[in-house]
């Protein structure tokens, strides 16, 4: 250790881009939503900010002018945008007159996609990056330390740093080398098949087609249009928008290759709109991860052509490897994203609530054990 610095920076400005992103590419579960340009964007638009309750560190671990490990961690004042539900620890620490906020949290804030959160060298840089992240936990009197939806190995060195695994449930789907849209309905079992052809008719009967546009080619009329529908259906559920104009902006010049938008039309004017996220990484898998939608106009089962049989059309025709439904919904299922485990790691610094939680995860990690068994007995495909 003693050849190694660790230095936490408030800005992601005052990491080299080039070097972050050179580390996270030698990563085996790189994500376009750890890039620099995706962090920086997130820090300078403040959509992730201390006035929404995410004040940005990144840890950062040199061997000389060397960037050997680096992540990105969040001191939080509550537990929204996350997905991985704490809640109920909260509520227990209140209960017991202690403090759970602030805490800190290795994320990408309101991203719950799997991936490397730990970007380093080596195995040895990334334990030192674990063990540093618990000592500055404890230095800033934080009341623990959350790590979400992570790559195996970086599951693998918070474990051996003694922290407590989490597992949750979404949903993905992977191209079977489909040749079109048909021949993957073909491999569902034929209630799923019909319910899958009567809801893209129920759509196309309301007269709404559907065009994309990849990149730089999005323009930025469209940007304008997908950031009315998307702050519209946030507002009709009585929440501001997550995300701000400016930071998609700032994705549009710093990182359009990350994205596919796709607008719905009806009598020539747009109505409803969907933005899919893409691996980055050259000569690597294309994965395709869904992400925003929002709509001006409500037609019965619009969010699912948008949301999931668009996008699965393009991978299909793009050839991408994997689609990410993102985050619950039991009801993807039915369109052919299967069930997939993923995992985050917890350290508490109060002992007596370590062991309770510990205790509380057992219990549910064998209940999530028993509903993957359940899913996997409702298989949309076709039974052999």
């Amino acid at each position: 250790m003693n050849d190694y610095v660790i230095r936490v920076l408030a800005s992601p400005s005052d990491v080299s881009a080039k070097a972050w992103n050179a580390l996270l590419a030698a990563q085996a579960e790189p994500s376009p939503f750890m890039r620099h340009e995706y962090l920086a964007a997130l820090h300078e638009s403040e959509s992730a900010s201390p006035a929404s309750g995410w004040t940005a560190r990144f840890v950062t671990l040199w061997r000389g002018k060397q960037l050997e490990a680096a992540c990105p961690v969040y001191i939080k004042d509550h537990s929204y945008g996350e997905y991985v539900f704490d809640w109920a620890w909260a509520n227990a620490y209140e209960q017991h007159g202690l403090a759970y906020y602030p805490k800190a949290v290795v994320a990408v804030p309101f991203t719950p996609v799997p991936g490397t959160r730990l970007l380093a060298r080596d195995a040895q840089s990334r334990t030192l990056l674990v063990q540093a992240l618990v000592a500055w936990c404890k230095q800033e009197e934080l009341s623990s330390l959350h790590l979400l939806f992570g790559a195996d190995e970086d599951i693998a060195a918070c474990t051996d740093a003694g922290l407590m695994l989490r597992n949750t449930v979404q949903f993905h789907w992977t191209n079977a080398a489909y040749s079109d849209f048909d021949t993957f309905l073909a491999s569902l079992a034929h209630d799923k098949r019909k319910k899958i052809r009567q809801e893209r008719r129920k759509v196309a009967d309301a007269g709404v087609s559907f065009r994309w546009s990849r990149g730089k080619d999005i323009a930025k009329a469209d940007w304008d249009f997908f950031y009315r529908c998307y702050e519209r259906t946030y507002r009709e559920h009585g929440n501001p928008p997550y995300l701000t104009r400016d930071f998609f902006q700032r994705m549009a010049d710093t990182l359009p290759e990350a994205w596919v938008l796709f607008v719905a039309e009806r009598d020539g004017k747009p109505m409803a709109a969907s933005l899919i996220a893409l691996s980055t990484q050259p000569d690597a898998p294309l994965v395709a991860y869904g992400r925003y939608w929002g709509a001006l106009d409500r037609v019965d089962c619009l969010h699912f052509e948008a949301c999931y049989y668009q996008p699965l059309a393009w991978c299909i025709e793009h050839g991408a490897q994997r689609f990410e439904g993102g985050a619950q919904g039991e009801h993807k299922m039915a369109r052919a994203l299967m069930p997939v485990k993923t995992t985050s790691a917890h350290w508490l610094a109060h002992p007596a609530f370590s062991d309770a939680v510990e205790r509380f995860l057992e219990r549910e990690g064998a209940g999530i054990e028993n509903y993957m068994d359940h899913l996997g007995e409702r298989s949309p495909f076709k039974t052999a």
